[in-house]
Formats: C-alpha cells, sequence, structure tokens
C-alpha cells in the first residue's frame, strides 16, 4: 500500500471539511492525546523497565504553546496524570480558540501544575513538545530559538507532537533551530517535512497517528517509496545475453574511479553483460578490479561505432567522471546526440548533468536524470540555498524545464517519476565521494534487466537501503567501492 505525504495547508483544509460535518474539534483534540498518551505509555514501559521495577513513573515536561498543538499538549497531560505519571506543563500565553481554552480548562480541573515560560525548574526524563506543530512557516526569533536550545541540552526523552517545533513541515528546513525529538506522532497524515531536507537531523522515528477518514478532496502531494522490493526470480534456463548488457560512459584521463563504481554497482546487481567506455589510462586498473567487465577507449570511437554500443546494449550510464574540459565537452556532444536520438533508458549523471545546463534539451521518458543539489541548482541557474529551502519545488522545475524522470539526492532523496515519491531510507555515512556513482550505475543495471518492471524510486530505495546495511557497524567511514556487496544482498532477498 502506497504510504501518502501531504501538504499542510491540504492536512488544515481536512480537518476544516471534517469540523464542518459536525465533528467536533475539541474531540479530535482529544482523540490526539488519547492516542498518543497511550503510545508514550507504551514507549515508556520499554525504555525504562527498572523505573517500572522501582514503583515509579517517569516524570513528563509537557512543552505547550499558543495555538492549537498546545491542546494536544494539555489534554496529553491530562491522560498521562490519570495513568499514574508526574506531569508537569510548561506553557507561552495561550491563544484564544475555543478547543484550546477547553483543553486548558481540562488540565486545570486535573489540577496539573501549570508554569507560565520554560525555566524548567527540575530534570525530568521525557519533554513533550507540544509548542508550534504544522503553522510554522518563519524563522522562529531569539526568544523561541533559546526555548529550543533549552529543551535540546535536557538528557530527557523528546516527544514532537506533530512535527518537531521549528521544522518547516513541508520542506523540511529548520526554521533557525528545530526540537530534536526521539518520537515525532503526525497527525492525521504524514508531512513532507517528517522525510527530506534536514528532517533526519530532527524527527527521529515517525509514527502516524490516523484518527479520521480521508474524504474524496484530500490530494497526495508525494508517497513514500516502499523498502519492500522483490526482485523476479531468475529461470534456470536463462543465459547472460537475457539480463541486460549495460554501457557506462565516462572517466576522463584524471577521473577512473567514478566509471569503476558505477561499473561494478550495475554488475552487482545482477546485469548479464558490462561495458566500460572510458579513457584508455584507466583500463588495466579496471581490469585488476573487475576481469569481468568489457572495456573500449572513449578517444577511438567513431560515430558509427558509437551508435552500434547503443544498439547492442539495454541502458546506458553517461557523465561519471567525464570531466568539464574541452575533450569532455566534445566527448559530451558525440554520446549525447546518440543517446537523445534512442530509445534507451538512459541515465545522465555527473558531468553529464554539468554540460545539459549549458545547453538545455528535453529528455526522453525513459531518461533519468540524478543531480545532489549543488547541480541541481546549476541546472536551474539559481542557488544551492534557493534549492535546499524547498527540494519538492526544485524537482518539479527540473522535470518542467528538461522533462525526463529524475532524483534529487540527499537526506530524503526526491524522485520525480509520473508522480512524486520520497525515499525515507538512507543515513549519513552514505555523503561520501562516489554514491552518486553507484546510484547511476544501479539504475542501469536494473532498467537493463527489468526496464519498466522496476520504477526509479524502487531503485533509489535499494541503493539507499544497501547504504544502511553497509552502515550496521557505523556511518563514519563508510565506503562507496563498498556497496557492491550490500547491492549483491538486497537483489537476492526472496
Amino acid at each position: 500500500m502506497q504510504q501518502p505525504i501531504y501538504h499542510s495547508r491540504d492536512i488544515r483544509a481536512w480537518e476544516q471539511r471534517w469540523f464542518a460535518q459536525g465533528n467536533s474539534a475539541y474531540g479530535l483534540m482529544q482523540q490526539v492525546a488519547w492516542t498518543l498518551s497511550q503510545r508514550l505509555i507504551s514507549i515508556l514501559r520499554q525504555t525504562s523497565p527498572s523505573a517500572a521495577q522501582q514503583q515509579h513513573k517517569p516524570k513528563i515536561a509537557i512543552c505547550c504553546g499558543s495555538g492549537n498543538n498546545a491542546g494536544d499538549g494539555y489534554l496529553t497531560a491530562v491522560y498521562l496524570t490519570q495513568a499514574g505519571f508526574e506531569v508537569e506543563i510548561y506553557a507561552a500565553q495561550r491563544g484564544t480558540s475555543l478547543s484550546l481554552q477547553q483543553a486548558y480548562l481540562a488540565a486545570k480541573a486535573a489540577q496539573l501544575k501549570i508554569i507560565t515560560g520554560f525555566d524548567f525548574q527540575q530534570e525530568y526524563d521525557v519533554y513533550i513538545d507540544a509548542l508550534f506543530g504544522i503553522g510554522l512557516n518563519r524563522d522562529l526569533d531569539q526568544s523561541w530559538q533559546q526555548i529550543i536550545h533549552r529543551i535540546n541540552q535536557r538528557s530527557g526523552l523528546k516527544i514532537a507532537i506533530d512535527i518537531p517545533s521549528g521544522l518547516d513541515a513541508n520542506t523540511g528546513q529548520a526554521l533557525a533551530c528545530a526540537i530534536k525529538a526521539d518520537y515525532s506522532f503526525s497527525v492525521l497524515g504524514l508531512k513532507a517535512g517528517l522525510y527530506t531536507g534536514q528532517a533526519q537531523e530532527y524527527t527521529g522515528q515517525v509514527e502516524l497517528l490516523a484518527l479520521i477518514p480521508p474524504d474524496p478532496a484530500l490530494k497526495a502531494r508525494a508517497y513514500l517509496s516502499p523498502q519492500q522490493i522483490y526482485l523476479p526470480q531468475r529461470q534456470a534456463f536463462a543465459h547472460k545475453g537475457n539480463y541486460g548488457h549495460v554501457l557506462i560512459v565516462g572517466g576522463h584521463a584524471n577521473m577512473g574511479g567514478a566509471v569503476m563504481m558505477a561499473a561494478e554497482a550495475a554488475s552487482a546487481t545482477g546485469a548479464g553483460k558490462v561495458t566500460v567506455v572510458c579513457h584508455a589510462k584507466h583500463h588495466s586498473a579496471i581490469l585488476s578490479r573487475a576481469p569481468n567487465l568489457m572495456l573500449a577507449d572513449i578517444d577511438h570511437i567513431t560515430a558509427a561505432e558509437i551508435e552500434a554500443f547503443i544498439q547492442r546494449a539495454d541502458a546506458v550510464s553517461f557523465g561519471m567522471g567525464l570531466g568539464r574540459d574541452a575533450w569532455a565537452g566534445q566527448h559530451f556532444q558525440n554520446w549525447f546526440k546518440a543517446l537523445s536520438q534512442s530509445t534507451l533508458d538512459v541515465v545522465y549523471d555527473a558531468d553529464a548533468l554539468w554540460f545539459l545546463a549549458k545547453q538545455p534539451l528535453s529528455l526522453h521518458a525513459n531518461h533519468y536524470a540524478t543531480p545532489h543539489v549543488g547541480e541541481a541548482a546549476t541546472l536551474l541557474n539559481t542557488t544551492i540555498a534557493a534549492i535546499e529551502s524547498d527540494r519538492i519545488f526544485a524537482i518539479q522545475q527540473l522535470q518542467q524545464k528538461y522533462a525526463g524522470q529524475w532524483v534529487l539526492k540527499g537526506s530524503g532523496s526526491l524522485i520525480l517519476e509520473q508522480q512524486l515519491w520520497i525515499c525515507s531510507a538512507g543515513n549519513a555515512g552514505m555523503g561520501t565521494g562516489g554514491m552518486g556513482d553507484v546510484l547511476a550505475g544501479m539504475i542501469a543495471g536494473l532498467k537493463a534487466q527489468f526496464h519498466t518492471q522496476i520504477a526509479l524510486h524502487q531503485i533509489v530505495s535499494l541503493h539507499a537501503m544497501a547504504g544502511d546495511v553497509l552502515a550496521q557497524h557505523g556511518m563514519r567511514g563508510l565506503q562507496a567501492q563498498d556497496m557492491k556487496h550490500a547491492i549483491y544482498q538486497l537483489v537476492n532477498v526472496k
């Protein structure tokens, strides 16, 4: 089942339609708080077994802002107190909504201690963030930044109601700073800001509190890319010709590693044959690493031979380590002209994207472009900061300008095919040279074998999951050249 991702304005409109049908805003607030409190009780039982054995329960501070997110906090405090926990509320000046006032009165009726401001009077085991919710769309002022830093400095478990305060619900960018939560409980629907941009630094484990049924007017902005991907079993009588021929084209005289890693990744996916077309200087090194690969000298291939290579291939990955000098420019022109006229699955990566930005042309529907944010900024003639400020808008602009299918790499990679996907796998250890080359090789390798039977977002997820396999013993020092082993493992999962 596809897991939908929504824009915050669509969530708010959905809420309003629900209330217009006669449903209670305060009733929904109670549902949020009750469901959250029950989930939190379960988490605390798992994380604090010693506390239960000693017959005392964790101390909980609930931090309430001035909007309806604070109402969720007040009522969560009520339910946790009823469950026997020691709860204290720290609160800003309240807003004026009726449901918020009802929640506050419920907390007063439960004789909860409500402290104005956020000068914590003791250490707590748990800090619940009910400051802002999804409505924040501006940078926090200095006083709120200080409050958030104060909460983050505390050693207790951090729980965010809906989205960590300070994190933009739609872009995943910290609005100067944000709560670093261990758990984020997204109310009603998941938001893009929980998964892309800077989100992984702040959200912790994300869980959905799905409390009301979707209605026909609710439209998803994107979908989470699945992490259960199973490839068809191989037939016993098949041979290498049944599993695709991949061309890896790039490899300037000064940059041979990129094509090596891309080619090895393509092989690790199960591609039947892989040919590397690069500067002859790298041939000996490539054969010493992977004697199963075939080679061709990029400097001694005519236009007719390029056509012949393309006709024999099933997928091409183009641009890794190509360079950006006159030599590279000439090879880009030679290959791009032929590739743009073919019906092959083609991946454009690295320096091929740099040249594409210099002469914007439309890509075919089965052409895949895989920029990181710097390359995306070049392609759109803008800044890295502009790309990062709204990654979803950026990838939509890329497809609008160049057509084709797109991957905007980075934490919470975005994939735009017929619809938008967000990859929630992967880790910070993958921020190292060569990971993009591996992805380009994987796309070509899997498309050569399966074409339309495997989607681009599935390949991106497999790449991210392979990185997670490598990171099981630590993220620091993770090497792209080792990805082939994890890829081999994942493509053989039954």
